[in-house]
């Protein structure tokens, strides 16, 4: 089993009511993929599912886009807070471990519109889990620095996702694991 810290931790939360979506299920995708793509121990990622206007806002307000979309992706700074206390950075004060620990690296945030998904799915003729672990996994990936900007980026993005995919699916699709 591993200890608290050692690979990166996922955070899901379903925000939305038009579509049931099994949280850990996909928390444990998203978790996966961060361990196969080497992210940082320790490292945070929030998984969250939304309803259309929330992620049509979301899409509006941050990347000039308009109405609803399947998945956002939203990288944090990497760069952490300083040690010490604040406002000064002096010493830990009276009371605090000797050894400093690291803060949390956050990786970001995935914003998911399972309503979104799930009407891809039926007019590409693909089941809606399918597309769902797709969308994950895609909105994953963006966080850690894939992109899909020219044909080379996108098929190379493609593969990654169905490799991913391929080998999420073997480990037995854990709920909140994915890892044995």
């Amino acid at each position: 089993m591993a200890e608290p810290g050692e690979h990166p931790e996922v955070f899901g939360a379903d925000e939305q009511q038009d579509v049931d979506v099994d949280v850990l299920r996909w928390s444990g995708l998203a978790r996966h993929t961060l361990i196969a793509e080497r992210a940082p121990a320790g490292g945070e990622l929030s998984l969250i599912f939304v309803d259309e206007s929330a992620i049509a806002d979301l899409n509006e307000r941050f990347l000039a886009g308009t109405g609803p979309t399947d998945v956002l992706a939203f990288p944090l700074d990497d760069d952490p807070p300083p040690r010490g206390r604040q406002p000064d950075q002096g010493g830990r004060g009276p009371g605090s471990p000797s050894e400093p620990s690291d803060p949390p690296v956050v990786i970001g945030d995935v914003v998911v519109c399972p309503a979104v998904v799930e009407r891809n799915a039926t007019s590409d003729g693909r089941p809606f889990d399918a597309e769902l672990a797709r969308v994950v996994v895609h909105g994953v990936l963006h966080l850690l620095n894939y992109d899909h900007g020219d044909d080379h980026e996108a098929s190379s993005m493609r593969s990654r996702e169905d490799e991913l995919l391929a080998s999420w699916r073997a480990t037995g699709e854990k709920p909140g694991g994915g890892e044995p």
